[in-house]
């Protein structure tokens, strides 16, 4: 913190382990740590190692974490000075980044009107034509008509993908490889669009075949400076959602390296940029590079390009938020060595069906080169509301071959007991022969991998997750304490009391 600089009171609006990783950064920088959480969640970690915390609601992240009103009445009642959305909830929200301001507070991100813009995939897409970057062929604007767009898919061609205007995380996503399934793939895609961001509207873009799904991090402050952290390989997927990530890409020369990172950086030039954020490509097999959207957010991934760069992404996101410049210039950036990052889920491996349950024992991987991103203990139960992913288990290495063996030793040393999960799937991989040779694309899993994505449609896996919750939620918090309650509680019992 620079000298004279008076200590701020930052609320991480989320949870787990994302939370915890900017309570590291704001502690490191010299502010204070205040957090949020839900009924489901007064027994977690961030809650125990925030500085104060107030309960925003029951279990249910709509009734919670969701909860614009909610969290905005914490940051006034923990006196917050600046919130820092995580990634998730409401992280991507152009109205809460904008309710925070219009509230005097710092929003550590973008600002809404960038949010916003890079939100909308097709207004994102006519901005980064403009800018200069390449797109893979698709509409021009949202659809949700049948007829206009069964005759956009003609013009496209096929195979060609289905996404959701306001998507992400592979909702409202659909490959359509004949003709004669477009149309009830299109209404699939509309219905779950509309369930999950409250906007049915669909765009179409021609398929790339053989796609490897490669982002750049990049970093811009207020007073003119932009540059990139170079990139991440994200193309080991299962349902459109990231398994493995690692950096550098073990697909791309050096010379189309350099000029996606730079075509990267003139980019978050061109709309104005603000923050960290991803600017996230599909390139195919010839190395041929197309834009396929931008993340105004931290994302889940960023260790691994710390590993690689040893710059603090979140204690960056921090400072430039609060006005200063850049700590460090395009030319200070020399990656070192190979990372890999494992996404560690409760699920259940054959199925990818997510779990929840108390885990009986839990023991995390240690030593030269192996970093943990976690917020769960032996007897923490994971709750049914929120997402899979409980713990990031990322490795270094002086080249690819050391991380790929350190990253399969440390997952051998992972114990998680009470809960299936997907260590197994990790270390399966490890031995895949088209990984090892780094000559993978999205489709690795259900091409050449002995998992193979069950048929689980993803509306039936959503009705069947939300049963759980219900089921759940009626059992466990039916006739609890309301929000207010927890929160006198926490006034009158005292921190220790009224966690433990």
């Amino acid at each position: 913190m620079p000298a004279g600089s008076k200590r701020k009171r930052i609320l991480v609006a989320n949870r787990g382990e994302i939370a915890l990783r900017i309570f590291r950064a704001i502690r490191e920088l010299g502010h204070v740590p205040l957090a949020i959480y839900s009924k489901a969640d007064r027994l977690s970690n961030h809650v125990a190692k925030a500085a104060e915390a107030y309960c925003v609601g029951e279990g249910p992240s709509i009734h919670s974490y969701l909860d614009m009103e909610n969290v905005l009445q914490a940051a006034k009642e923990l006196r917050a000075d600046a919130v820092h959305p995580g990634y998730g909830f409401l992280s991507e929200r152009p109205e809460f980044a904008q309710a925070v301001a219009d509230s005097k507070l710092v929003f550590i991100g973008p600002s809404a009107k960038v949010i916003g813009l890079m939100g909308n995939k097709v207004a994102a897409r006519q901005t980064m034509e403009r800018g200069g970057l390449p797109l893979v062929p698709g509409t021009k604007e949202g659809i949700t008509d049948e007829n206009e767009a069964q005759k956009q898919a003609r013009i496209i061609g096929f195979p060609l993908m289905i996404k959701a205007l306001a998507g992400g995380g592979g909702r409202g996503m659909r490959l359509v490889t004949q003709p004669d399934e477009f149309l009830n793939l299109f209404r699939r895609a509309n219905s779950e669009a509309t369930k999950a961001f409250g906007d049915g509207r669909l765009y179409l873009e021609r398929y790339v075949t053989s796609p490897h799904h490669i982002e750049v991090q990049v970093v811009a402050d207020t007073h003119g400076n932009v540059c990139h952290l170079f990139e991440r390989e994200c193309s080991v997927q299962r349902r459109h959602q990231k398994i493995i990530e690692e950096c550098p890409s073990p697909f791309l020369s050096d010379k189309i390296r350099k000029k996606l990172c730079e075509a990267a950086v003139q980019a978050t030039k061109e709309i104005g940029y603000h923050s960290v954020g991803t600017i996230e490509f599909l390139v195919d097999d010839q190395q041929n590079f197309y834009f396929m959207e931008m993340n105004t957010r931290l994302q889940v991934e960023h260790p691994i390009t710390e590993w690689t760069t040893g710059h603090d992404i979140v204690k960056e996101q921090i400072r430039i938020a609060f006005g200063e410049k850049l700590s460090f210039s395009s030319k200070d950036v020399q990656p070192k060595g190979h990372a890999i990052e494992f996404r560690i889920c409760a699920e259940d491996p054959e199925k990818f069906l997510p779990q929840a349950g108390k885990l009986t024992g839990v023991s995390f991987p240690s030593g030269i080169g192996v970093r943990v991103d976690s917020h769960v203990y032996r007897g923490y139960t994971i709750p049914v509301f929120y997402d899979s992913m409980i713990a990031k288990i990322s490795v270094w290495g002086r080249d690819r071959e050391e991380a790929i063996t350190r990253g399969r030793v440390a997952l051998q040393d992972t114990i998680l007991n009470g809960v299936k999960t997907n260590v197994p799937v990790h270390l399966q991989l490890l031995e895949n022969q088209r990984f090892l040779e780094g000559n993978y694309t999205t489709r690795l899993i259900g091409d050449d991998f002995e998992y193979k994505e069950a048929p689980v449609e993803e509306e039936d896996l959503r009705m069947a997750m939300i049963a759980v919750a219900v089921s759940a939620y009626s059992k466990e918090y039916r006739g609890g304490t309301s929000a207010e309650d927890e929160n006198s509680r926490w006034k009158m019992a005292g921190r220790t009391e009224a966690l433990r």
